[in-house]
């Protein structure tokens, strides 16, 4: 946990912004029976956190004796210098209410919820979950995912390769991701165990963004985090057509315009402006015309 806020803060520095989250966890970070030793360090670790740092904390699930502890403990003492709770196994909007009850007795009722989809009735509720004011994000967690269905998913389910190509964690992850889109929220993909297969991590971002309509991914090993960073950021290409289409927009008060013998209007508008928040949340270097937006 220490690795990753230093990664975290020499990478704000390089990029001028802060690129990726630091997820600090509770759930499997910590041994049974010590629950409560953990969540203590979790606090003096955030505590520590630079000013421009994105922490989270994921903690134990609902019905997990150490729950409500987690929150109390967490958010009701370094609430204020979260950017968000992550709770794994979120089975129904029921689920959520528990967590923005527990957030609230806690005084950190502020806090969004990111809830992690780990299972078949969690993926039959995703349109539910979603749609709570309160949730900012649904997670993919594919390992869970998998092993819910007793073997009927075989172990190459959980690869790089397998992960895109079974049809139910397919039909899994296009849930998750167009109940997202259906409530403005933020599809977050799952891992990629490989961790040392940078061609295997390079194709698995690119799907999760390209086909599958994923707009943030989750790492398990700082190697991992620049491919994901790179295959999510538009190419310089697109942000220079970005950057063209909207200054052009801009100058006509956002009426209708023609580039290239092209029509453009406030739907493309929309969609380019996208490409270039995205360019400035992976990194990538906008040409002057855009920076003023950032």
């Amino acid at each position: 946990m220490r690795k990753s806020l230093q990664l975290q803060a020499d990478m704000c520095q390089e990029f001028g912004a802060c690129v990726f989250d630091v997820t600090l966890d509770c759930e499997d970070g910590a041994p049974v029976g010590g629950e409560a030793d953990h969540a203590a360090m979790v606090v003096a670790l955030v505590a520590l956190a630079a000013n421009k740092a994105r922490v989270a904390v994921r903690v134990h699930p609902v019905d997990h004796p150490a729950f409500e502890a987690d929150i109390a403990t967490i958010a009701g003492k370094v609430g204020d210098q979260l950017s968000h709770i992550m709770v794994p196994k979120v089975e129904s909007a029921g689920d959520v209410m528990k967590i923005v009850a527990a957030l609230a007795n806690a005084g950190a009722g502020h806090l969004p919820i990111h809830a992690l989809i780990e299972s078949p009735s969690a993926v039959h509720g995703a349109f539910d979950i979603a749609a709570h004011p309160r949730v900012q994000s649904l997670s993919f967690g594919l390992m869970d995912f998998v092993s819910s269905h007793g073997g009927a998913i075989p172990s190459h389910g959980m690869s790089s390769q397998g992960q895109f190509t079974h049809p139910l964690v397919v039909r899994a992850k296009l849930e998750i991701s167009s109940a997202c889109h259906a409530n403005s929220k933020t599809p977050s993909h799952g891992v990629v165990t490989e961790f040392n297969d940078a061609a295997a991590m390079t194709m698995a971002a690119r799907r999760a963004f390209h086909e599958f309509g994923y707009t943030r991914m989750w790492s398990i090993h700082p190697n991992q985090i620049r491919p994901i960073l790179a295959a999510f950021a538009p190419t310089e290409g697109e942000i220079e057509d970005a950057t063209k289409i909207i200054a052009a927009a801009a100058r006509d008060d956002w009426a209708p315009i023609s580039i290239k013998g092209q029509l453009h209007d406030r739907a493309s508008y929309r969609y380019y402006w996208q490409v270039l928040e995205r360019a400035h949340q992976t990194g990538r270097v906008l040409p002057a015309e855009s920076q003023i937006y950032f």
